[in-house]
């Protein structure tokens, strides 16, 4: 599992550094692409439910699932990338958001709250502490600055499939059986905070999902393991 999340958090890297106002959001899913046949990986979420892509691209309202498109990034938008390989029979999974050119500072600060949010969580993640403290740490960041958290969608156990048990809710379920976290668990956990409602909708294309009330979104994810000591961020990036 660290040599899948290296490799796709090279590739992420590589998606990363084009980021700019004229790039259409295709050009993207073609880096996911190429990279991947470089490293002989396979991407992981293309075909995964029928997803057609190697590349989640989601911009400004959209919070996860967006397709790459011809649609050219902006100054001032904000854009996610969620990306993952299958190296040898393991998956990563990882996730980030950046501004593209001169942002606004409402933007930049969901953009570091969420991003602040993830740190939180990984913290979290060690022997002896439950599900619910990763859960309850995300959503007391969050609410902290006014944020929504996105209810419809949660982070998941990750390894030989994309999305293992357990489910990793970003705020408090009001389920009271307790689930401790034990060495050995790999979990994507990937804070999704909005400007406003917590509601989203899904498109036509049955897998964009945006905020109700169409304000910004911004998504962050590790692969994280835990270990003995304490986590391990998997995903990383070397930059």
């Amino acid at each position: 599992m660290r040599e899948a999340n290296r490799i796709g958090v090279i590739i992420l890297d590589a998606m990363c550094a084009e980021v700019r106002a004229g790039t259409p959001t295709m050009r993207f899913e073609e880096i996911a692409q190429d990279l991947c046949r470089t490293y002989k990986v396979r991407p992981a979420f293309q075909g995964y439910s029928g997803f057609p892509y190697a590349l989640c691209c989601s911009v400004n309202e959209v919070v996860v699932h967006g397709f790459p498109s011809a649609r050219p990034l902006r100054d001032g938008d904000i854009v996610s990338f969620d990306f993952g390989v299958v190296f040898e029979g393991f998956y990563s999974d990882c996730a980030r958001t950046l501004g593209v050119g001169a942002i606004s500072q409402e933007a930049e600060r969901l953009i570091r709250v969420t991003d602040e949010c993830l740190a939180l969580a990984v913290e979290e993640a060690r022997p002896g502490r439950y599900l619910s403290d990763i859960s309850s740490s995300v959503q007391k960041h969050a609410e902290e600055y006014g944020y929504s958290v996105i209810r419809r969608f949660v982070g998941h156990g990750v390894g030989r499939s994309l999305h293992e048990k357990p489910e990793i809710p970003n705020f408090k379920t009001g389920i009271f059986t307790p689930l401790p976290l034990k060495a050995g668990m790999v979990l994507a956990i990937e804070p999704m905070l909005a400007l406003g409602t917590h509601e989203v909708d899904i498109m036509d294309d049955n897998w964009t999902a945006v905020t109700r009330d169409r304000k910004l979104a911004a998504h962050c994810e590790h692969s994280v393991a835990i270990l003995h000591h304490g986590p391990e961020i998997l995903s990383c990036s070397a930059a």
